[in-house]
């Protein structure tokens, strides 16, 4: 059984390494530093992870609800079928680099973090909050966008076409070059007063 208090027989550093179907829920993981590693059906709801360096990591099939991510260091973090419900990204270290495909962030928030060019494909992203995010480029092909909120965000050039109950406000966003269909667009030019014909 592995201590919740600090697990791995205390070590805090790893590298090329392989964890598959541990159950680490609320599992102390603060600092610690995971380099080219991957997680298979990992449990870690509810686990601690402020301040913990993750580089080139790929997650595949975990349980990553309510983790506390502040002060997360994340590059090239890949999550494959997670649930990621009402996690709190708002305190990630500048400039992450993440791809989500097919997870559950439902409930999640993404605070003032540089996502420019972050893939979000088929992933509930039902009543996410982004709060001055910055989402340039971002990818949200096959999303559900449903009850979503963006405020003071950053989505030109996004890609929003094939995504389903999408709103934003454009004049609470920057939106110059974002990517939606006509459904959406009718929708915005309605809620600002326009009358859309033909």
């Amino acid at each position: 059984m592995i201590a919740r208090d600090r697990p791995f027989n205390g070590r805090d550093s790893f590298e090329d390494e392989a964890f598959a179907g541990l159950d680490l829920v609320s599992t102390d993981l603060s600092n610690s530093e995971f380099l080219r590693c991957t997680f298979t059906s990992v449990q870690l709801q509810d686990a601690d992870l402020r301040g913990a360096r993750l580089d080139d990591c790929l997650f595949c099939g975990c349980d990553l609800s309510r983790v506390r991510a502040a002060n997360v260091a994340a590059r090239g973090v890949a999550f494959l079928r997670c649930r990621v419900l009402g996690v709190d990204l708002t305190e990630l270290r500048p400039t992450p680099s993440l791809f989500f495909e097919d997870c559950n962030l439902q409930y999640a928030t993404f605070g003032a973090a540089n996502l420019t060019g972050t893939s979000f494909r088929r992933c509930k992203l039902v009543e996410v909050n982004f709060f001055e995010t910055r989402l340039v480029e971002a990818d949200f092909t096959d999303c559900d966008l449903s009850g979503a909120r963006f405020e003071r965000c950053d989505v030109r050039g996004a890609n929003f076409v094939t995504a389903r109950g999408f709103y934003i406000d454009p004049a609470r966003n920057s939106v110059m070059g974002a990517r939606v269909d006509i459904t959406t667009a009718v929708a915005i030019a309605t809620a600002l007063g326009l009358k859309v014909e033909g």
